[in-house]
């Protein structure tokens, strides 16, 4: 068993995009979840979770608590220790350096030496309390704190693990407006990376952007070693992704996550007439056109996303589809089951819905 520490404000869309790299994912307080198993390699290419441990139990929010678990705990390590404590949110006002100090000190009476520079084992202790909401997509439970008291489970958990693998956040290395090729509403590398994880994006997959626009799914998803290919209508913007590609995935070493950067391939194309074979990938993702940025030169606005929706399902069997309005109506008419639907508001005026798609 692990625990997982999520990063971002929405831990239902932090679990879909967790599943990427881990089996049997399920949320157990704001900010934490926990998995039967996971791929440490995928861990290090997700956005929205940031440490994942092996779990060795889990009680109450308070130091006391915590300090029964390890005593308690089956520790089967050699070597040199380190313990690192976060209180989630801010939710419980626990002391994190007296955790460390105190939980580092039951480690040492249990024979470790501590060494905070360079430790061969870290110790991770998460401390979280809040309220946790049903999702609806199949009975989960999901970070609701603040919302409605009314609705929801109280809770309060310490977690303590041994560090097992990390998430690389190196992210505002590629901004948008540092690639080689900008344009304003480029979608930002955290939520790129996210939704290229939940379309299947990993090494020796291969992921299909239909409207590619700036290239940034595309990046992401070739950061984790997907092969890559993208489509759009407007010759200035399959021009730009190529040199955005280039820049990113061109390159010999691995990429930060660690694996081998994935081959791309970029043209001009119609997203309702794709030049690929039945199941030709196995995922596909596009961030549609938004109502006031909608000029489509050949389609009316929703001919265009049904019909990018139908080739879709023509040539893979999972999709992820961005955008400012929710397209599950389209999605099911052609076909689609829909698995999940998040809202994630970006600022006042625009609030981008997320569809997962089998």
């Amino acid at each position: 068993m692990y625990f997982l520490e999520l990063g971002g404000e929405d831990d239902a869309f932090a679990v879909c995009e967790a599943e990427s790299a881990a089996a049997d994912v399920r949320p157990i307080a704001p900010g934490l979840a926990v998995a039967n198993a996971v791929v440490p390699e995928r861990v290090r290419g997700l956005a929205y979770t940031h440490r994942v441990s092996a779990l060795l139990g889990r009680t109450d929010a308070d130091l006391a608590s915590a300090k029964v678990l390890l005593e308690a705990a089956p520790i089967d390590r050699e070597g040199t220790v380190a313990v690192r404590a976060t209180d989630v949110h801010g939710s419980t006002g626990v002391a994190t350096d007296r955790v460390e100090r105190e939980l580092g000190q039951i480690l040492v009476d249990r024979g470790f030496a501590v060494d905070l520079e360079d430790p061969d084992h870290v110790l991770r202790a998460a401390f979280s309390s809040g309220r946790l909401e049903r999702d609806e997509r199949d009975g989960l439970l999901s970070s609701a704190d603040g919302e409605d008291p009314t609705r929801g489970e109280q809770v309060s958990v310490c977690a303590l693990g041994w560090l097992t693998a990390a998430s690389v956040r190196d992210f505002g290395s590629r901004a948008p407006t540092d690639k080689p090729f900008f344009q304003p509403g480029s979608m930002d590398p955290l939520l790129a990376r996210s939704v290229a994880n939940v379309a299947g994006a990993r090494l020796g997959a291969t992921v299909l952007d239909p409207m590619c626009g700036t290239g940034g799914v595309l990046v992401e998803a070739g950061l984790v070693g997907a092969d890559v290919v993208g489509t759009d209508a407007q010759e200035k913007m399959a021009v730009g992704t190529r040199r955005n590609l280039e820049h990113f995935l061109d390159r010999d070493d691995p990429s930060p996550t660690g694996v081998s950067r994935g081959s791309w391939h970029v043209g001009r194309g119609d997203a309702t007439r794709l030049p690929f074979a039945d199941d030709a990938v196995d995922g596909v993702v596009f961030d549609a056109p938004y109502g006031r940025q909608s000029k489509v030169d050949t389609h009316r606005l929703e001919d265009l996303v049904s019909g990018a929706l139908a080739e879709a399902r023509r040539v893979a069997s999972r999709a992820v589809v961005v955008a400012d309005r929710s397209w599950a109506a389209e999605a099911r008419e052609v076909g689609w089951e829909l698995e999940a639907a998040f809202e994630r508001r970006v600022h006042r005026s625009l609030t981008r819905y997320v569809l997962v798609l089998e």
